[in-house]
């Protein structure tokens, strides 16, 4: 794994591994994948794509949706887009809705590219385009099947199957490049196969008020407690080698306060949950996972000198799981056995039958929430059809940054040397 990234157009993610998949797809573990001929004739092909970072500026010069005024702050939007699989109704809502139009940084995650579950678009170009945009995308998976749950039932198959996340603006991008993350489970163990690792994508932005640096982060949710504290110290340390710069870091943390490496340890975490008082735990915790759960990541967070509370709205939950949800219980029961639904409603009903968790979050470095202004959480955004448009609610936050020195893209390489 490496920072150094293949930093070009969209062009340069184009590649021709597909129809290796069905071979891929017999090995059941990394090591055994890697070790195989077959792997080892691609391996450099692979690494080329989870090594690149595709950047477009087709905003330069071009008017935005809206008039922008310059202020001395920014507002930033971060969200999960459940793949991308309403990516017309997102669209809409960018543009349109009071609370996510007209941001200065988008903080996207669950991008995908080439996969029919998403009608096999290029959702991190087609947002930019909608919006008149720069944008960063940095894939992180190649996955060798169409998804898990009512995803491998989709219509369709993938064409380029890349999975990633992105960084927009209408403001330049500039230095854009990708943190490796280690797995917190093998990728190739179990019903959704993919290469490849998550990454942290980091750019700098040159905002008319100041340059600053925005960090996409997504964790990974089948991973422990510890595991996500450590991919979060390894993208600190890497921003601590950085020229410094008024940092923003956003995105789907994964912080549902469980252990999902495997089945066995999300079973066992549910059952101490109970035994806390799920009631008590649905209230003090799934909304609040740095007051025990999560709390070893967040002191570090702090530590770092990262602020995060006045970020964030607190005790507000962005993950709901309602248990009458058809897909929600087919996608869980990829992997929790049969036998625990009826404790999954059971606990479920102790809380009115939806149970709310905060795993999308803001941190800041050398910024201050605007004056007058609070973080929000967007909620209950639904398409034309009324279907939800991502399973994660959208989070917001207007910082300041007129105190700020401005940094050019020009002179931030020569501080670096």
């Amino acid at each position: 794994m490496t920072t150094s990234d293949i930093v070009g157009p969209p062009s340069i993610l184009d590649h021709n591994l597909n129809r290796h998949f069905p071979d891929l797809l017999r090995f059941n573990s990394t090591p055994e994948m890697e070790a195989s001929s077959i792997y080892q004739s691609i391996r450099p092909e692979v690494e080329r794509i989870m090594n690149a970072v595709a950047v477009q500026s087709p905003s330069l010069g071009l008017p935005a949706s809206e008039p922008r005024a310059e202020t001395g702050s920014v507002n930033a939007l971060a969200w999960n887009l459940e793949r991308g699989i309403q990516l017309d109704g997102i669209i809409d809502v960018l543009k349109d809705h009071p609370q996510l139009r007209n941001k200065d940084v988008l903080l996207l995650t669950e991008l995908d590219y080439g996969m029919a579950r998403s009608g096999n678009r290029f959702v991190a170009k087609e947002i930019a385009d909608a919006l008149h945009l720069n944008f960063a995308f940095a894939p992180v998976y190649i996955p060798l099947q169409k998804g898990s749950g009512v995803e491998a039932e989709m219509a369709g198959e993938n064409t380029l199957s890349i999975h990633g996340l992105g960084t927009f603006s209408p403001h330049p991008i500039t230095n854009a490049h990708a943190v490796a993350l280690p797995n917190g489970k093998d990728k190739m163990w179990g019903k959704e196969k993919r290469l490849g690792w998550l990454r942290a994508l980091v750019a700098d932005i040159e905002h008319p008020a100041g340059t600053f640096r925005a960090v996409t982060l997504h964790l990974d949710a089948h991973s422990s407690r510890k595991h996500r504290h450590l991919q979060m110290r390894i993208v600190l340390d890497h921003l601590e080698t950085l020229p410094p710069l008024p940092t923003i870091i956003g995105g789907d943390w994964n912080t549902t306060t469980f252990n999902i490496q495997t089945s066995t340890h999300a079973i066992l975490g549910y059952f101490r949950r109970i035994a806390m008082g799920i009631r008590g735990v649905a209230k003090n915790h799934f909304p609040h996972p740095d007051r025990y759960f999560e709390r070893a990541m967040f002191t570090d967070i702090e530590a770092r000198g990262y602020e995060y509370r006045s970020l964030n709205e607190e005790g507000v939950g962005t993950l709901h799981y309602d248990m009458n949800s058809v897909q929600t219980n087919e996608n869980l029961s990829d992997w929790v056995p049969a036998w625990c639904f009826p404790f999954l409603f059971w606990a479920a009903k102790q809380v009115g039958g939806k149970v709310s968790g905060r795993l999308d979050w803001f941190a800041g470095k050398e910024i201050a929430l605007a004056a007058g202004t609070l973080p929000q959480t967007i909620g209950n955004l639904t398409g034309a059809d009324g279907r939800p448009l991502s399973d994660h609610d959208a989070i917001a936050v207007e910082f300041q940054v007129s105190e700020l020195p401005h940094i050019s893209a020009k002179r931030a390489e020569e501080v670096k040397q």
